[in-house]
């Protein structure tokens, strides 16, 4: 019996140990963020504290995405990918172990979150650049939704809740265990990982395939910078979503919970259930966008999807029902994760697969390198401009940048003379 579209990658045993890994990989990170809160505060840390602790992870993730791009495209994939989670695994271990011996200290967390997150910053330019490499053309949509599915059930909904679940029992390391199993479990599927060294699906290999590179890494990464600023779609579609992610992670992480307890009336819990309810949504949108053919005009719809679909998120800045300003931002989840899983598979269909993991990584470092910034101004800016003004700003000039970029990048005509179905 045939698979279902959005099924059809694990058809290859390849690609259904990957992501299988990938899942266990993703909920123990999603594990990881209520045990580092329980640990924090069992420690006897502030709100300073936790937020010293997770500027550390986003320090790793910041600091090493680069470098993991630029080693996607030197090493072998399996083996990276065997080594983050190995070092994954031993983190965990060693906090477990610290934890039972009562020698756990804030430092400790710190110096574990900057690891996970710098371990995130090799694994994803990694697993990106395998996927053309282990599956047709015609799967890689639906293989990104897989991921686009996954990541927001398993590390935004299920981990966080299972997480606090198990951080609330006596067992004081138990968080920490179930987040060491889940990568011991990732690096064993990991050991039966095989992953052609270059090329695409079915293209053999060439015989220079595992030969020593002779550029540098800096040379590496200005090649990968330099294709980037010279190709247009590319250029402008990573420009418009470093303005985009500036403009609403902000308002999202730090206006919409203060906008859900002073205004609404609601508590942590109902900002909790409001943030599962978006986590679903964007992977509903994922899910629905994988069970499709990739859309004719791939670009022009990939931004009208991220665009157009902040429209609602002028309606949680001005709204006193839970369930209107819930609505919002399902919306704008479900788009997101759809055009999400479109960019994810353009950039493994477009871009040279001896590049993919630089260019992955420049992905990831353009959606990091201002979310610090969007969220530190958010708070000074709410002191001046009412909720309705932020958020209203947001919701019209994410779309209208989104239409600049269309035309400065030429996407219509772009996508016209690279049809991908």
């Amino acid at each position: 019996m045939s698979l279902p579209r959005a099924l059809k990658p694990f058809g290859t045993p390849a690609y259904a140990v990957l992501a299988f890994a990938m899942c266990m990989s993703v909920f123990g990170s999603g594990l990881w963020a209520v045990a580092l809160v329980a640990k924090v505060m069992a420690l006897g840390g502030s709100a300073v504290d936790l937020s010293m602790v997770t500027a550390a992870g986003a320090v790793g993730a910041v600091a090493f995405v680069l470098v993991g791009g630029v080693t996607a495209d030197r090493v072998r994939l399996s083996l990276i990918l065997r080594c983050v989670e190995a070092i994954n695994l031993l983190t965990a271990a060693v906090i477990v172990l610290l934890t039972w011996t009562d020698n756990l200290a804030l430092w400790h967390l710190a110096v574990a979150g900057f690891v996970f997150a710098g371990a995130l910053g090799f694994f994803y330019p990694a697993y990106s650049a395998a996927l053309p490499r282990i599956l047709p053309a015609s799967q890689l949509l639906a293989a990104n939704g897989v991921e686009g599915t996954a990541r927001p059930l398993l590390q935004i909904a299920a981990g966080p809740a299972v997480g606090g679940f198990l951080a609330g029992l006596a067992f004081p390391a138990l968080a920490v265990v179930a987040i060491a199993v889940c990568h011991a479990a990732a690096f064993t599927l990991m050991l039966f990982l095989r992953i052609p060294t270059t090329g695409r699906f079915g293209e053999e290999e060439s015989q220079g395939s595992t030969a020593v590179p002779t550029t540098s890494i800096l040379r590496d990464l200005a090649d990968g910078f330099l294709y980037s600023v010279r190709t247009p779609w590319l250029l402008w579609t990573l420009l418009w979503a470093m303005t985009a992610v500036f403009l609403f992670i902000g308002p999202l992480e730090v206006l919409v919970p203060f906008l859900v307890v002073d205004r609404l009336g609601g508590s942590v819990a109902s900002y909790g259930a409001m943030l599962g309810l978006y986590g679903v949504s964007t992977a509903l949108g994922s899910l629905i966008t994988a069970s499709m053919p990739l859309p004719r005009h791939y670009l022009t719809t990939m931004i009208w999807l991220w665009g157009f679909g902040t429209l609602p998120f002028g309606l949680v800045g001005m709204t006193d029902s839970w369930w209107v300003m819930a609505i919002a931002l399902c919306v704008f989840g479900a788009t997101g994760g759809a055009g999400q899983v479109i960019w994810g598979t353009l950039l493994q269909r477009r871009v040279p697969v001896h590049m993919l993991g630089r260019i992955s990584s420049l992905d990831f470092f353009v959606s990091l390198s201002l979310m610090p910034v969007s969220m530190a101004v958010a708070g000074p800016v709410s002191q001046i401009l009412p909720p309705e003004a932020i958020f209203w700003g947001v919701a019209v000039l994410t779309p209208l940048l989104g239409v600049v970029a269309v035309f400065a990048g030429r996407m219509h005509k772009d996508q016209a003379e690279h049809p991908l179905r």
